[in-house]
């Protein structure tokens, strides 16, 4: 089989091999070897030369990969890839495998290097991995997964609908004889419209604000955070609209300062959240630290890497002080262990991430932690 090259400008020899190496183009033979044939390897050419001087011959081959795909637990053989192409992403691998079990979607699959292992990202190129041309690579299945997207709308709008159930004293909650009635403190109403506030800004940034790097939860994760907001949502709920409550002991004062902090701190969080989805839409490929804007509740970025977090811990304080409830002051506390970690674990990938990271910031507290 013959095949011919043509070139306007410039004379390429096009070789066309019939074994596996498929077709090379080379340039600069010179012109009197305008046919060439080495019956040793199959190869067979054509030129057409416009008398460009001859230069060193070059050619090139693809290496394909061979991936086995193992169970983590039984190490049992669950599938073999043939000649995957050496740019091939993680995520590729994944469709491929899911096509062999349909069961097994991507967002489900954990893909590592070491059955014990962390599992590889999406964007990681195979032949990038430390792995010869034939990878061996584990399998854990991760059981199935929920959008975040559904994730938070179910985790936010759970509190914010138990909490009605006891401001409106729904029957078998409270004693029978104080079934629908309405509790004679201001505080109480006031209480209601702060909490039902902080769910409903949660779930129009999860609409409209939030975006999210990870695409799934395992659904076993999603069940424990439901239980945690719905149950608290409860606790808290039942003390706070008991028959039997009594109002913070330094009256409308405490009350006013803490639905003040309580504003102040619900609006940062937002500005936060704001800023934060701004950095991740601006259309730029590279990763940044967040920075403060012009909006003045984004200025606690000069201090702390998590400011959101640290909003957040002042809208339950502030929550606490307003109802002086001791099970709202729990849940604050509980809070504020698992942001506190939260932050301290993105505060550490920012430094190590990025060389320039202003080393003025904490984690969540200024200056403190």
């Amino acid at each position: 089989m013959l095949i011919t090259f043509l070139s306007g400008i410039r004379g390429d020899l096009l070789l066309y091999n019939p074994g596996p190496a498929g077709v090379v183009l080379l340039a600069g033979i010179p012109r009197s070897h305008h046919w060439l044939y080495a019956p040793c390897t199959g190869w067979i050419c054509m030129a057409c030369w416009r008398g460009l001087p001859h230069t060193t011959i070059m050619s090139s081959r693809i290496s394909f990969f061979e991936v086995e795909i193992l169970d983590c637990r039984t190490k049992r053989q669950l599938c073999f890839l043939d000649k995957v192409e050496p740019n091939l992403t993680v995520s590729d691998i994944k469709l491929m495998f899911h096509k062999c079990y349909p069961k097994w979607y991507p967002s489900r699959q954990s893909i590592r290097l070491d059955p014990k292992g962390r599992s590889l990202k999406d964007e990681e190129i195979l032949q990038d991995l430390p792995v010869g041309t034939t990878a061996t690579l584990y399998f854990r299945d991760l059981g199935p997964q929920v959008g975040w997207t559904m994730v938070f709308l179910l985790e936010y709008a759970g509190p914010l609908i138990v909490y009605f159930f006891f401001y409106f004293r729904m029957p078998f909650l409270y004693e029978l004889t104080m079934t629908l009635t309405s509790s004679p403190h201001s505080v109480i109403h006031l209480a209601c419209c702060c909490h039902s506030f902080h769910y409903i800004k949660r779930l129009i940034e999860t609409l409209f604000v939030h975006r999210f790097s990870h695409g799934t939860l395992p659904l076993k994760s999603m069940v424990k955070n439901c239980i945690y907001y719905w149950g608290f949502a409860a606790w808290l709920a039942y003390y706070i609209n008991h028959p039997l409550y009594t109002p913070p002991s330094y009256g409308k004062k405490q009350i006013s300062l803490a639905m003040v902090l309580f504003l102040m701190c619900e609006t940062g969080n937002f500005s936060i959240h704001v800023a934060l989805s701004s950095l991740k839409s601006d259309g730029s490929r590279s990763r940044r630290y967040p920075f403060p804007t012009r909006n003045p509740f984004t200025w606690l970025f000069l201090f702390v890497s998590c400011p959101n977090y640290t909003y957040e811990v002042g809208s339950w304080i502030s929550f606490t002080v307003m109802t002086q409830c001791a099970p709202v002051g729990i849940f604050t506390l509980i809070s504020f262990i698992q942001l506190t970690i939260w932050a301290k674990e993105k505060h550490h990938r920012y430094i190590k991430e990025f060389k320039d990271y202003p080393r003025l910031r904490t984690a969540i507290i200024p200056f403190l932690l």
